[in-house]
């Protein structure tokens, strides 16, 4: 099932009898998932359904996922950067039979995914946003201003599309921020892939260190439903959820001007590195897709039936 122990509050009985009828479903070798799928699948065509982790016959579940941020804030030290423009990702998941299972406070379970990158694009996609100087009359962007681009620094991990409302991260999530300006050169970046940002955000409430304060987001709106056409795809929507943490810490600069020599202004500019706490994100208007299946072949028939739709 999509989840082992579903509650009332969470999906009603109908539901969990979809769930339960995607797990019987055959397993049978794939074919290549539609490009444009559209109706409940819209935006998952980079679905990752040929790739070896998602072909294992051994998978319980196989899924894809589709998610869009559309507002919000992430706050590194004493700077905040805005998030004006969507943030999209999209990756492929599965449930092998070590998959955890995750138990809340309140006595529910739920299932936790490995995931996989999608095909022929990135997992994380995220326009720059533009940082102002203090003190500084921004009159030519990326000169008078510095642009900070989120950039995925390691893959997602275990994520949880049901710790909705729990005060439980619905994944993990490293970063790292690329910095442009012209006087930083094209290695300036705050965290990387061995030292990243690593967001643990929640729609619930975060738990970070004193003094700073308990954040709280929001589940959204939950609906859950089968496959328009008849497959055993079970499809699941999160519409304008809230994911907050302020429980990471942060890294100082690294690369920023020849030799890096500008790293300790821009680390005394931004107030880093930084500790637990005392930095947060604000991911708002989330509109997340899931869509998962017992069978891998019946989960690219439902994709490509959903083409041009």
């Amino acid at each position: 099932m999509l989840r082992t122990a579903l509650s009332v509050k969470r999906i009603m009985p109908a539901m969990a009898a979809v769930a339960s009828a995607a797990l019987l479903a055959t397993a049978a070798p794939a074919q290549a998932a539609a490009t444009t799928p559209g109706g409940p699948y819209t935006g998952m065509g980079n679905c990752p359904v040929s790739s070896p982790a998602l072909s294992d016959p051994t998978n319980l579940q196989v899924g894809c996922v589709v998610s869009v941020t559309n507002n919000g804030s992430f706050t590194i030290g004493s700077t905040t950067v805005p998030l004006t423009s969507p943030i999209t990702l999209q990756f492929g998941v599965y449930r092998g039979k070590s998959t955890p299972v995750v138990t809340f406070p309140d006595g529910s379970k739920a299932n936790q995914y490995a995931t996989v990158a999608p095909t022929g694009t990135q997992l994380l996609t995220a326009q720059p946003a533009q940082i102002t100087i203090p003190g500084i009359i921004n009159f030519l962007p990326g000169i008078t201003s510095v642009f900070a681009q989120v950039e995925l620094a390691g893959p997602i991990t275990d994520f949880t599309p049901l710790a909705v409302g729990e005060s439980y991260p619905v994944f993990k999530l490293p970063v790292k921020l690329h910095l442009h300006n012209v006087l930083f050169g094209d290695d300036c970046y705050i965290g990387s892939d061995s030292s990243p940002i690593l967001l643990q955000p929640t729609t619930g409430t975060t738990a970070p260190p004193a003094p700073a304060q308990p954040m709280t987001g929001s589940p959204g709106t939950l609906a859950v439903k089968g496959d328009p056409h008849g497959h055993h795809t079970l499809i699941a929507s999160f519409t304008d959820a809230t994911l907050v943490d302020n429980t990471f810490s942060v890294p100082g600069a690294s690369g920023c001007g020849l030799g890096g020599i500008l790293d300790p202004i821009i680390d005394w500019t931004m107030g880093i590195p930084s500790g637990a706490g005392q930095g947060s994100v604000s991911f708002q208007q989330t509109d997340t897709s899931l869509a998962l299946d017992g069978s891998l072949s019946d989960l690219t028939g439902a994709l490509n039936a959903s083409a041009g739709q």
